[in-house]
């Protein structure tokens, strides 16, 4: 019997078969998902901004470059090879615009954007992405498949 795991914003969890892994209220966040096939564990991590650079400390698991580096270290702990690891992601929504102006800030582009360029840094191929919109998006992960399910308001659901 599966366990239902949530992670929180600026969080992280690991986990293996048959655990789910959820996170809830995904706007310009991004959950981004790490899983080995073959040892079927994975993590999650509920990346709230690009990067670390200029920040004061912190919660490490808040930016996408920490962030990432914590969850390889965490699933490679847990017996995953680096070289096996897939990633999917969703999230990265523009939340906020308003009628004549530009879109403030673009968090969800940055922060999506932040992502694949580190998965590219670790050489982790990224298999699904789910990303922008202006919706927000609840995520589960199955570490035993590999699937990601994308529940979304007035967007339906999909499983990648």
């Amino acid at each position: 019997m599966s366990v239902v795991i949530t992670v929180g914003m600026a969080d992280f969890k690991t986990a293996k078969m048959p655990d789910i892994l959820l996170t809830a209220g995904l706007g310009s966040c991004i959950g981004i998902c790490l899983h080995d096939p073959f040892l079927k564990v994975g993590g999650m991590a509920h990346i709230m901004l690009p990067t670390a650079s200029g920040s004061l400390g912190g919660n490490p698991a808040k930016y996408a470059d920490t962030a990432l580096e914590l969850l390889i270290k965490e699933i490679t702990s847990m017996g995953a090879n680096k070289s096996r690891l897939k990633a999917k992601m969703a999230g990265g929504a523009q939340m906020f615009s308003f009628p004549g102006k530009p879109p403030v800030l673009k968090i969800g582009d940055r922060n999506a954007e932040a992502v694949g360029q580190e998965l590219k840094k670790h050489g982790i191929p990224l298999l699904a992405s789910d990303v922008g919109g202006s919706f927000g998006r609840t995520i589960h992960f199955d570490v035993g498949s590999g699937e990601l399910r994308i529940r979304t308001i007035n967007h339906g659901e999909k499983v990648v």
